[in-house]
């Protein structure tokens, strides 16, 4: 399992990058994609922090500069990494507070798997704000990175 998360927390990565590249070439960024990364990259803040134990740094819908966004990401990506590397059981039980304040317990494997598809999802919405201003965005499809 841990080759498996690897892997996908891997193509996360290469996804990120690819797109952070391209919003680093626009010449006004739109303000919806500004949003919508910033988000996405303290959601998986918030889940590694919840992961690690350690006090987050991010709120939820906290806006950050395009100039940290790299950053950010590369943080995220080694602590994933970390936590990852550390895991011998997959499913053992997260105890966790939402941003709400209510208490829930996932698996492991779920949480994990709940941050790769959170991603996706959001960048689904940026590549749709890249055309609704006039870009083509990047194709970020899995079986092209495995290629």
């Amino acid at each position: 399992m841990k080759t498996f998360f690897n892997q996908l927390f891997d193509y996360n990565f290469y996804c990120n990058k690819k797109l952070i590249e391209q919003v680093c070439t626009f010449d006004k960024v739109p303000e919806n994609t500004k949003r919508l990364f910033s988000h996405l990259l303290n959601a998986h803040h918030i889940w590694n922090h919840r992961l690690t134990g350690e006090p987050k740094a991010f709120d939820v819908w906290q806006l950050h500069e395009v100039k940290d966004w790299g950053d950010i990401h590369y943080e995220n990506q080694r602590t994933t990494f970390e936590v990852i590397s550390n895991t011998e059981d997959f499913h053992v039980r997260i105890d966790y507070e939402t941003t709400e304040g209510r208490l829930f317990a996932n698996d492991l494997r779920d949480v994990l798997f709940h941050i790769i598809n959170h991603s996706t999802h959001h960048r689904a919405q940026i590549l749709m704000d890249f055309r609704t201003h006039g870009v083509a965005p990047e194709p970020l499809d899995y079986i092209l990175y495995k290629r």
